[in-house]
């Protein structure tokens, strides 16, 4: 089984470099896998609950990167048992080039598979093999824009709310002598005024 396709990808070449690079991202990738390790830097263990029209089975294995050349792609080789379900193997080309968009991801696959899986028909695993492409590709893309977000950390600075304006002192703007007479007589004459008005102008 042979298949090929591309991808434009909304970040840099070497964010997807690295993103290609990272257990953790194609863990959450990778549709139905369930354990993905890296043992050194060009080799991981995998473990991926796999359908393939009646036949679902788990499969283990290794993958092997190979003629890696940062960050413009390399060449990832795996094969994984299904027990009574059968065996698949191969490998995939990998190559990435810069975009207006972003980054375009370039692909080639070649896979064998065998057993039980093999008797389902050529027609049935080329197509569940592209919707498992289309998956991690969909996938992929959501991982890489979720690491590339902006956390609390890296995010740009709230402005701090601007004070509120001072309140005015409107006893400091009575003048302390107005025409010239303390404020004290004022105010007093100002009572004075209040108590005549409430007792004597009722007598009136």
């Amino acid at each position: 089984m042979d298949m090929n396709g591309e991808r434009v990808l909304p970040a840099p070449r070497q964010t997807v470099w690295a993103a290609l690079n990272d257990p953790e991202i194609l863990k959450a990738a990778i549709p139905g896998c369930e354990k993905l390790d890296a043992t050194n830097p060009t080799e991981m263990t995998a473990t991926a609950a796999v359908k393939i029209g009646p036949i679902a089975a788990r499969f283990a294995g290794k993958v092997t990167l190979s003629e890696i050349d940062a960050p413009n792609g390399y060449r990832i080789a795996g094969e994984g048992q299904g027990g009574v379900a059968g065996f698949a193997k191969g490998g995939a080309s990998v190559h990435l080039t810069d975009a207006p968009e972003g980054t375009v991801l370039r692909y080639e696959v070649q896979a064998q598979v065998g057993g039980k899986i093999a008797q389902l028909g050529a027609r049935l695993i080329d197509s569940t093999a592209k919707q498992m492409a289309d998956a991690f590709f969909d996938n992929f893309a959501k991982e890489l824009a979720r690491t590339m977000a902006p956390t609390p950390e890296t995010a740009a600075p709230t402005r701090a709310p601007s004070p509120p304006p001072p309140s005015v002192n409107w006893l400091a703007m009575v003048p302390r002598e107005p025409m010239g007479l303390p404020l004290a007589f004022w105010i007093g004459g100002v009572l004075w005024l209040i108590l005549f008005y409430l007792i004597v102008v009722p007598l009136l």
